[in-house]
């Protein structure tokens, strides 16, 4: 269990941080043998704040978002990018504005664990 409670689950070959991203995921791969929804991918990735350095050098890493799944919604065309949520963090609400804020030709879906 993760410090939220959470139990990591395993779809296939595939293991994700809760029961309710697990479920989703099976969700959504019914929608795409249904043809409604293409290009599924998990854990897709963006970069939100490049690495850098600092004044004194010290490197700093890049802050990325990482969602739980993308896809195209074949009906509308739209590229959606998800996220399962049972508590929202601090931090994950700053990355999703950051998120919002920089890919606006993406549509944001906060689904409910």
């Amino acid at each position: 269990m993760s410090k939220y409670g959470n139990k990591r689950t395993t779809v296939g070959t595939i293991t994700f941080d809760s029961i309710a991203e697990a479920r989703r995921y099976q969700e959504l791969q019914v929608m795409e043998r249904a043809g409604l929804i293409t290009r599924l991918v998990c854990q897709p990735e963006w970069e939100l704040i490049p690495a850098y350095k600092r004044k004194d050098g010290t490197k700093v890493r890049a802050t990325k978002y990482r969602a739980d799944f993308s896809y195209t919604d074949t009906e509308s065309g739209e590229y959606i990018v998800e996220d399962v949520k049972g508590k929202a963090t601090e931090v994950y609400k700053i990355k999703r504005k950051l998120f919002e804020y920089m890919f606006t030709d993406m549509t944001f879906k906060e689904v409910a664990a």
